[in-house]
């Protein structure tokens, strides 16, 4: 993977990091760029075709970021459903752009396992928030800011979902 930074973050640490979360999946021909953001806190976008991955930056953040996300199983009635509101904390802008690079990591596994990319960003944010809870021990909350158990928002085969992405791992063509 290339790995391009032009904030001020130290772009070893942010590259090390990035490279050890997707150590075990394949990532050849994937570049990944981290810049400043135009105004919004954080963004990301994953280019599936070119495999470019882009994290965006507010420069003007307050850490702990706190983190909405789409942890939580969705619910339903008749005619509407809705999902409540977890969060997890980035400490420092590092974790921030681990979480953004993981969640667009993950659109990119999907399309290389040939999957559906339409309406994955539940998945997505779970991939991001393993990735938080393992390496670095962040905690999913709540919308009350209770910590959520692990069971209760990392409950889907992620791994298997894009399973086949590894098999084609430095496959031509």
């Amino acid at each position: 993977m290339d790995f391009l930074n032009s904030t001020h973050l130290d772009t070893e640490r942010l590259s090390a990091m990035c490279h050890d979360a997707i150590a075990d999946w394949p990532h050849d021909g994937v570049r990944a760029a981290v810049r400043y953001s135009r105004g919004a806190a954080f963004s990301g976008t994953c280019f599936y075709k070119e495999g470019r991955i882009f994290v965006n930056l507010g420069r003007t953040n307050a850490y702990p970021y706190l983190i909405r996300t789409n942890l939580a199983r969705a619910q339903s009635e008749r005619n509407r459903w809705w999902r409540e509101l977890y969060t997890i904390d980035a400490a420092d802008p590092y974790q921030l752009v681990l979480f953004v690079f993981m969640h667009e990591f993950y659109h990119w596994l999907v399309r290389q396992a040939r999957r559906n990319v339409r309406q994955k960003e539940a998945r997505c944010d779970r991939f991001a928030a393993r990735a938080m809870v393992d390496m670095h021990g962040s905690i999913v909350r709540d919308s009350t800011g209770k910590p959520v158990p692990r069971h209760a928002w990392d409950f889907q085969d992620l791994d298997g979902f894009v399973a086949r992405a590894r098999r084609t791992w430095g496959r031509a063509g």
